[in-house]
């Protein structure tokens, strides 16, 4: 029995569209206040992005997906289905996905709702967007990976964790910019990293991190998709995987044999951060933005919890028709203000009066 999941309907992705805040708080930062410097030599990432004091995760997922539209340029009142990953949504009873609908004109004729899967919320709501339009439930639909992810001061969790993610329009292969081939998820439960109800940070199950986490799950879910597709790492023009630090993807691209040119275009933690829910997918905006038609491209994202999902996409010739339609991934990397720790602490909501 094959495990590979196809939808019924050929299904692929109609626009796509990033967005990543402005604010950038520098490593060093952190290293100073909470170390003295004496990591200053060993940071896991340059800098991260931080959300404004008026953006969250329903903000951003707008701006996303806005961008998306103009890509894909589709009626809004045509998408049936609007799935918003996160695990920072900013209502604990309150959907996101219902905000993110009337503000963008998809209100009344659709689903909505949220995804939680830690950093892979945004993959599940792609699964699930192109199960939707794949059955012939609706011509398209709406996935959004995003996160204004939080970190405990001084905890090594803060020099990572940021903002940010990307959105895609999901719809019949004939309009696609990108076309799926397959997909494959691989699930475990291993406690990682968890965070109970009313806890106001997540914590690290640290010994499992590593080997039992990331590596595992995505070597798991990349080889067996590559397997069940006769495929191998010189199929792909280019490969995105998580990324919760700089060392991670690297590895793991070393270990599956993906050269450091097939993972360079989608790589953007050392400048942006763990966007969570948005890392995987924000990047592969990125390789979207420089890809050729006829590239394949492979995402492979990892949540804690555990579980991976691994996707392969063959890009068509719309993408050069719909790439100018909106900012690329980049110019949001490089759009950038750096603020200073205390600021980040306020705007966040880090210092507690009593």
């Amino acid at each position: 029995m094959s495990k590979i999941m196809k939808p019924i309907r050929k299904t692929g992705i109609i626009g796509y569209g990033a967005y990543i805040p402005k604010y950038r708080l520098p490593a060093s930062e952190i290293s100073n206040l909470w170390r003295d410097g004496q990591d200053k030599d060993f940071l896991p990432i340059k800098q991260k992005s931080v959300p404004g004091p008026d953006e969250d995760t329903i903000t951003m997922s707008i701006e996303a997906s806005q961008n998306a539209l103009k890509r894909a340029g589709t009626d809004p009142q045509k998408i049936r289905a609007v799935w918003v990953g996160s695990e920072s949504h900013p209502y604990a009873v309150k959907p996101s996905g219902t905000v993110v609908s009337q503000i963008l004109g998809i209100v009344p004729d659709t689903v909505a709702g949220d995804f939680e899967f830690a950093c892979k919320a945004g993959t599940e709501a792609i699964q699930a967007a192109t199960a939707f339009v794949g059955s012939g439930m609706g011509e398209y639909a709406l996935a959004v990976g995003m996160d204004t992810a939080q970190g405990k001061p001084g905890d090594a969790l803060e020099y990572t964790a940021a903002a940010g993610g990307a959105a895609f329009i999901m719809g019949p292969a004939e309009e696609a910019v990108a076309v799926l081939e397959g997909s494959y998820s691989y699930v475990t439960d291993t406690p990682d990293f968890f965070r109970r109800a009313h806890q106001k940070y997540p914590e690290h199950g640290n010994r499992f991190t590593g080997d039992l986490a990331y590596f595992h799950h995505i070597f798991n879910a990349v080889t067996t998709l590559m397997e069940e597709l006769n495929l191998q790492t010189s199929d792909f023009a280019q490969a995105v995987f998580h990324q919760p630090n700089v060392k991670f993807p690297r590895k793991k691209a070393k270990d599956l044999n993906f050269t450091a040119k097939q993972i360079k275009e989608g790589l953007l933690v050392d400048f942006v951060g763990n966007t969570y829910a948005g890392a995987s997918v924000l990047g592969f905006t990125a390789a979207l933005d420089k890809a050729n038609p006829g590239d394949r491209i492979l995402l492979a994202s990892f949540g804690s919890g555990a579980g991976s999902d691994a996707f392969s996409f063959i890009v068509t010739d719309k993408i050069e028709k719909v790439r100018d339609r909106a900012p690329s991934t980049r110019s949001y990397v490089h759009r950038e203000e750096k603020i200073e720790y205390a600021r980040y602490a306020r705007w966040r909501n880090k210092i507690v009066m009593h």
